[in-house]
């Protein structure tokens, strides 16, 4: 028999191990222990938290599926505005938009972060010294859903976030939940067996199951996140999109493996060439490409036009 003490060190101790391995898993891709390992430290995590409910923390990774269905979502203020973007159809208007933002920053080169626009919700994320407090829908793009403990139950959430070069007392940031096209057929194939209606397409398959009132209604669905952004971030220095990146995934948060850093224009469209072919192997669906300023500095001079990114 454990004594108290003992018993939080052990459940300390399976938590920063289970944190661990969905690290490897989600973020890495590189899994060190089988499905059945897993599920036999989460096993043995609910025991202990059972048999000592006082060390239960709202972080937990057994904490994922909890809380009561809602009878309406809250609404809640971003921490900045989720803006959207302008979509520039031809090279021709790639080019002018790299040739605007050199005019406008007096500038001869610009280095640029390029990736997938993935097709699914867009979501903001808010952790506060590391640990995950709210989540919400981008709605408007000042104010959006409350989707918290819907959030929890994807897997690829970390409801704490790694020790990297040093947490930040605040982060928010924003992210894509997607479901991935087979998950999505499979989904599709249960519904019709079940005489239920199919989901038209991946997209609006991610944005209703996120969207569902009870959140354990929202676990069972398959989907997955990447994030690819941060709105808002104190206590640690961002000098640049890439780095900014980098830091995401130190934190445990899963980041998209195709993006790329580009040293010019002429890059970023060999880029869009490569995504265009690429676009029907991928495991998701995607609506383009974004291409967006490197250096967090310029975002500031560029500025914002009525509800769009100047950098973007």
């Amino acid at each position: 028999m454990l004594s108290k003490e003992e018993a939080k060190r052990k459940i300390e101790e399976l938590r920063k191990l289970i944190r661990h391995h969905d690290y490897l898993y989600y973020v890495l891709n590189k899994p060190e222990i089988s499905d059945a390992e897993y599920d036999k430290l989460m096993l043995e995590l609910k025991e202990l938290e059972e048999k000592y409910p006082e060390f239960i923390t709202p972080d937990s990774p057994t904490q994922r599926v909890g809380g009561f269905p809602a009878e309406e979502f809250k609404t809640v203020t971003h921490t900045k505005p989720m803006l959207s973007l302008d979509s520039a159809f031809t090279e021709e208007d790639i080019r002018r938009f790299d040739e605007r933002v050199k005019r406008e920053l007096g500038v001869e080169s610009v280095e640029y972060v390029v990736e997938p626009k993935l097709d699914g919700l867009s979501v903001e994320l808010v952790y506060e010294n590391g640990v995950f407090v709210r989540g919400s829908t981008r709605g408007d793009g000042i104010n959006g859903e409350d989707v918290t403990e819907n959030l929890k139950t994807i897997r690829a959430v970390p409801l704490r976030l790694r020790e990297g070069r040093g947490v930040p007392s605040l982060l928010a940031v924003r992210g894509e939940v997607i479901m991935h096209i087979d998950d999505f057929e499979e989904l599709n194939k249960q519904l019709i067996e079940r005489g239920e209606e199919p989901l038209a397409n991946p997209r609006n398959a991610a944005a209703g199951s996120l969207r569902r009132l009870d959140p354990r209604e929202t676990a069972e669905r398959p989907l997955d996140i990447f994030f690819y952004e941060i709105l808002n971030i104190e206590g640690v220095e961002v000098d640049t999109q890439w780095d900014a990146l980098n830091l995401l995934r130190e934190w445990g948060l899963k980041v998209n493996r195709l993006i790329e850093k580009c040293s010019s224009i002429d890059d970023a469209i060999k880029y869009h060439g490569r995504m265009a072919e690429k676009r029907e192997k991928l495991s998701y669906e995607i609506d383009g490409v974004v291409i967006k300023v490197d250096r967090l500095e310029y975002h500031e001079k560029l500025g914002i036009k009525a509800r769009s990114p100047r950098w973007a």
